[in-house]
This record gives C-alpha cells, sequence and structure tokens, in this order.
C-alpha cells in the first residue's frame, strides 16, 4: 500500500486511477504506470489503434454537485502543464521509444486527462485533450 506524504500526492494518484478508469471505457489498451527517468515521468501509456498516446495526468479537488456540476475549483487541471514540464515529457517520451526499439514509423501524441476530484462524494470527472504537442 502506497503511503502519501501529502494531499497532493493522493489527489494524484486518484486522478490517475480515474483515468484510467475513463481510458479503459473508451477502448485504450492500458501499456505501462509511471514510466520515470531522472528528467521526467510519464503517467500513462497506453494505445488506442494504431496511435501510441503518452497521457499526462493533471487533478484538482473540487466539488462536483448531484447535476454532476463542477464546482468550487480555484483552478484548471490544464493550467498545470507549462513549458518547461512539457519539454521534460518529449525528453521522457523520446527515452521511451528509444529504451523499447519503437520503430520511427510508429505514430504517437501527448495527451492531457483532466481530472476532477470529488473527495467527499467520491466522484470523478475526466476530459482527455489530444494531441497538446505537434
Amino acid at each position: 500500500m502506497k503511503r502519501f506524504t501529502s494531499k497532493s500526492q493522493k489527489i494524484g494518484e486518484l486522478g490517475e486511477n480515474a483515468a484510467c478508469n475513463y481510458l479503459v471505457k473508451q477502448e485504450y489498451f492500458l501499456l505501462e504506470r509511471n514510466y520515470t527517468k531522472k528528467y521526467g515521468e510519464i503517467d500513462i501509456i497506453a494505445k488506442k489503434g494504431a496511435v501510441l498516446h503518452f497521457i499526462e495526468v493533471k487533478a484538482v479537488s473540487c466539488e462536483i454537485g448531484r447535476d454532476n456540476v463542477i464546482h468550487e475549483t480555484l483552478i484548471r487541471p490544464e493550467e498545470n502543464i507549462h513549458p518547461q514540464k512539457l519539454r521534460r515529457l518529449h525528453n521522457t517520451i523520446q527515452a521511451y521509444l528509444s529504451e523499447r526499439g519503437i520503430d520511427d514509423t510508429v505514430i504517437w501524441q501527448l495527451d492531457l486527462a483532466c481530472v476532477y476530484l470529488s473527495i467527499e462524494s467520491k466522484k470523478a470527472k475526466v476530459s482527455l485533450m489530444e494531441n497538446i504537442i505537434s
């Protein structure tokens, strides 16, 4: 069992789990989680059709009402990704492709899973922003 040292780590882990559940329902085949190099980490690596998806998960805690509407969030998940993070992700993706001997003809993309979590009501809303770098 994982020990969380902070509330944000717990939210991050719950967000990754919610994103994985969402991806499976969308017919993605999950290949790997938390691929880590000294300069970065890829949260989820998945495949759908012929495309290899590297998925960064950003989660925020909020309240999701009975109407399934998101309330009380100060920041949107996509606001937590910045140019330096994108560079580290790109470098980590290149390492993964090289390490696994993945051919240059394989189509891949970087996606962002935005997760809104309500700890109290135990609900999560996930949206996927595809191909965030080109």
